[in-house]
């Protein structure tokens, strides 16, 4: 019999750079249904030496990439250990980590998320459970959204979960399947235009708000082949540096147009991604505070209800259910939807290091 009670440390690093997520999370079965409760977290920003070096992985040799692994491993394992001291935890059941993605080309049969060699287990001196996408690769998935499944179990109140992060994902139910897809470049394309203002962010969008519509970028990205693709789909930073920056980049606009059309973009695509334009939707990611960006995807779908949750839900959400995937997978049950990936079927995947 397996127990009711867990208590992990969810990590998770998004394509955004915005920093580590780490949370301390007790996960409670109770009459079927998993109650969560998020206690100690932190965000620990990347300096600026990893910052610059995790830009430019997608273009480095393979032996580049191995010995990034094992640095980046080192380096990760150092964060999370910090974290379980400083709060002093103990008794924890798993760390569950999701390591940081570098290549992500399911289309190749291959992902690669950095921060999951089997050390990570001996330097945080805990049982960690993490990478969950090579094995629905192998099974011909797209290896992402992963976050779907705890969308269902953790959120089933609401229509449609939307994540806002270095890209723009969604879940929903259909016919009693779990639905999800990557949208669109969200915060990889909004975050490199601040940084050339020198800023690492939007602050609420005041500066996208500043901007015009520039129609013919705007209907230019509309008319990017990935829109008209099927589910599943997912979307590596692959895609904004060969495709979307390009595409910006030949039109001589403001950085401020540029920010305020992609904008519009992205709340554009997310009025098209939802098959019924009713009812109530979750938005979590870094994008929730672009207030800007909420405001217009608001204005496309004028009859949807916007919730946006407490500050811990919202900042933490994936390291939230990444934590339950590693819970599920301790527990041998299923963690990965083939409805939403795409793979021959459903499975628990991940690996445990003692």
């Amino acid at each position: 019999m397996f127990k009711e009670t867990y208590t992990v440390v969810g990590v998770m690093s998004g394509t955004s750079l915005d920093g580590i997520d780490l949370a301390r999370i007790t996960f409670t079965l109770q009459n079927g249904k998993w109650n969560f409760e998020i206690g100690e977290n932190e965000t620990v920003a990347y300096p600026s030496l990893w910052l610059n070096k995790l830009k430019i992985a997608v273009g480095f040799s393979q032996a580049e990439l191995v010995q990034l692994n094992e640095d980046y491993t080192d380096y990760l394992g150092s964060i999370i250990k910090s974290f379980i001291e400083k709060h002093q935890l103990s008794s924890l059941d798993a760390v569950c980590s999701h390591g940081h993605t570098i290549l992500h080309q399911p289309q190749n049969g291959f992902t690669l998320q950095i921060g999951n060699l089997p050390k990570l287990a001996q330097i945080v001196e805990e049982k960690v459970v993490c990478d969950f996408r090579v094995q629905d690769v192998k099974m011909g998935g797209q290896g992402a959204p992963l976050v779907p499944i705890g969308d269902r179990i953790l959120f089933s109140e609401y229509d449609y979960c939307l994540n806002l992060g270095g890209f723009s994902n969604v879940s929903f139910e259909d016919n009693g399947k779990r639905i999800a897809f990557d949208i669109s470049p969200v915060n990889t394309v909004l975050n490199f235009y601040a940084n050339q203002l020198q800023l690492d962010y939007d602050d609420k969008g005041k500066i996208a708000r500043l901007g015009k519509v520039n129609l013919d970028v705007f209907n230019e990205l509309n008319a990017l082949e990935y829109y008209k693709k099927s589910f599943p789909k997912s979307l590596g930073f692959e895609f904004v540096k060969e495709i979307v920056l390009p595409l910006m980049e030949k039109y001589s606009i403001s950085t401020e147009d540029k920010m305020r059309t992609f904008t519009e973009h992205i709340a554009w695509q997310t009025s098209l991604a939802l098959p019924n334009k009713t009812g109530k939707i979750l938005i979590t990611g870094g994008g929730a505070y672009h207030d800007f960006l909420i405001e217009r995807i608001q204005f496309h779908l004028p009859s949807i209800e916007i919730v946006i949750p407490d500050n811990k839900t919202l900042e933490f959400k994936e390291a939230l259910i990444f934590g339950l995937l590693g819970v599920l997978k301790l527990r041998h049950e299923i963690n990965v939807l083939s409805s939403v990936t795409g793979a021959e079927s459903d499975h628990s995947s991940g690996v445990i290091y003692n």
